[in-house]
């Protein structure tokens, strides 16, 4: 087809749908978002944010404790606990984050049954790659578009 544009990979689609989740982040050190998939349909949703019902780190300024915001849930963690509140099984899905898990993010990622994360940026945490390939779960390096 002349002039027709390239369609997005589910990769980029939903990748491109974590960054529009990452808007809603309301701690100004670090905008993540993440989305759960599982059959190329979403899940679940999540952004870092203060505990539900709490002063946010954009209304109050930041929580530091050995120089991380503390304030904050990870986007990681609030996708599985909106799926958690929604009862919404992940087991098996697959979760994009606009940045690589924390290695507690990770954890909570390897126990929730996800088995695969695709992420934007690599973050901080080395481990990840180690106990990835140890528990069988693929990550995924996408890069900006």
């Amino acid at each position: 087809m002349a002039g027709a544009e390239k369609r997005a990979s589910w990769d980029e689609y939903f990748m491109t749908i974590a960054r529009e989740v990452a808007t809603r982040s309301t701690c100004a050190r670090k905008h993540v978002g993440a989305v759960i998939v599982r059959d190329k349909m979403i899940l679940a949703t999540g952004y870092n944010g203060s505990l539900r019902g709490l002063e946010h780190c954009d209304e109050v300024g930041h929580l530091m404790d050995e120089g991380h915001c503390v304030r904050t849930v990870h986007a990681e963690a609030n996708a599985i606990v909106q799926a958690a509140r929604n009862g919404v099984g992940i087991d098996g899905a697959g979760i994009y984050v606009t940045a690589s898990p924390c290695f507690n993010c990770f954890k909570l990622i390897a126990n929730s049954g996800i088995r695969r994360i695709a992420f934007g940026e690599f973050y901080r945490d080395e481990r990840i790659f180690e106990f990835s390939e140890r528990l069988g779960i693929e990550l995924s390096h996408q890069e900006a578009l």
